[in-house]
């Protein structure tokens, strides 16, 4: 229980962005304020809330100011949670706020992976914190597992489905065997895809989410633009009833390892196994495949996505930072000879062709003109591919097999 003392305590903060996400976060607080403040020893207070929008209608609406400078200059503002999405103006907020001396914390997986380097270092040189807890995983506390649960691993790989619609839409593909175009539409008429959905489909919040994961993992950030990325849009239902009847889920998935000193992640549609758990996580909800030396192999699940969930991982960096336990993290720029060539990158291989080859017969059979090879690297499918096309068969499908 807060003594009298502890009553009369209020810490301010700053939402920036009033979205689902960032309304998501002033709820939780509301909601829980009793709770929250029992287990801080002080209150939450929102103070202000940044967007360009009025809401005469919510409960919040006396917060809600247009001009960031309000909140700059404001010293009872301790903390800033910036939910505006995109690298701009979330990048310069978030910079101008921690030189003002205000902790960060933020939902943005745009703005981690592209300038998270320049964003630690300026929390660093400022004496405050940045956390990101919900740019990954959305309630998922996968961030915190890494930092503090396990951070006396040696981490020796991540693999993940770290996108909901996506994953969806493949779910669908897989009990109803919907064509991709019509599982997109069941996703946007439920509201887990935008009107454009080019960055889940295409796999680029993925990519995002496993530049961080790398870099909480290893220390090393690597540039997204340099990460192989596929989506999913080339997935055939064929395929994925092929892949169902050989014993395997097609998932989208993002993964890193470090092997020889250098790193590798990447994000591309993938067979799964049935003994794998990652195949199991259907629907809209994300999985979290984490493998370290002395704990061997730990899995999170749940909900990677959604306002409340969201709104969670983001207050839960509030408190941290508040009660004096956030974490700082200490990046570098992955160089590029410390990076490995997807052409390097050795997996097993689903491929489907109009034809017939002598190339593929000592393969295992996975449908019409469906095979699965041995373990091949990506220059060497490449080559296959090239055989293939010279001998007349057409390639209709190469999908990845998670080892």
């Amino acid at each position: 229980m807060l003594t009298e003392r502890q009553k009369d305590v209020k810490k301010y903060i700053a939402i920036l962005g009033f979205g689902v996400v960032g309304g998501g976060c002033a709820d939780v607080l509301a909601q829980n304020k009793k709770l929250i403040s029992e287990r801080c020893g002080f209150e939450i207070e929102v103070k202000y809330i940044l967007d360009l929008r009025d809401f005469p209608d919510s409960p919040y609406a006396d917060k809600v100011v247009h001009d960031y400078n309000i909140i700059l200059n404001d010293p009872e503002v301790e903390l800033v949670a910036e939910m505006m999405g995109g690298s701009h103006p979330a990048l310069e907020f978030s910079l101008s706020a921690m030189k003002a001396k205000k902790s960060v914390v933020t939902s943005n997986k745009e703005v981690v992976a592209t300038h998270g380097l320049e964003l630690l270092a300026c929390a660093k040189e400022n004496g405050v914190t940045y956390m990101f807890e919900a740019s990954v995983g959305g309630g998922i506390p996968v961030i915190h597992t890494i930092d503090t649960s396990l951070v006396q691993n040696d981490i020796k790989e991540i693999d993940g489905i770290l996108n909901g619609t996506t994953n969806y839409i493949l779910t669908r593909m897989n009990t109803s065997g919907a064509a991709f175009d019509e599982a997109l539409a069941e996703a946007r008429e439920k509201g887990y895809a935008e009107a454009n959905p080019a960055a889940d489909v295409d796999g680029i919040d993925a990519c995002r989410k496993i530049a961080i994961l790398a870099a909480l993992a290893f220390g090393r950030l690597i540039a997204p633009e340099s990460i192989h990325t596929e989506g999913i849009r080339s997935i055939d239902s064929v395929d994925v009833a092929n892949a169902s009847d050989a014993g395997y889920a097609v998932k989208l998935i993002g993964r890193t390892f470090a092997e020889n000193d250098k790193i590798c992640a990447y994000v591309c549609p993938m067979l799964v196994g049935a003994s794998d758990p990652l195949s199991t996580v259907n629907d809209v909800f994300n999985g979290i495949k984490i493998n370290g030396d002395a704990v061997g192999e730990v899995m999170l699940y749940g909900r990677g996505a959604g306002k409340m969930p969201t709104a969670s991982a983001v207050v839960s960096d509030i408190i941290n930072i508040l009660t004096g336990n956030g974490v700082s993290y200490s990046w570098r720029r992955a160089e590029e000879g410390e990076i490995t060539d997807f052409s390097d990158v050795v997996s097993r291989q689903y491929i489907r062709v109009s034809g017939e080859s002598g190339l593929l017969a000592s393969y295992k059979k996975a449908g019409d003109g469906a095979y699965i090879t041995d373990a091949m690297s990506e220059a060497d499918a490449c080559k296959l591919e090239k055989a293939l096309a010279d001998e007349g068969c057409e390639i209709k499908a190469r999908i990845r097999v998670l080892a």
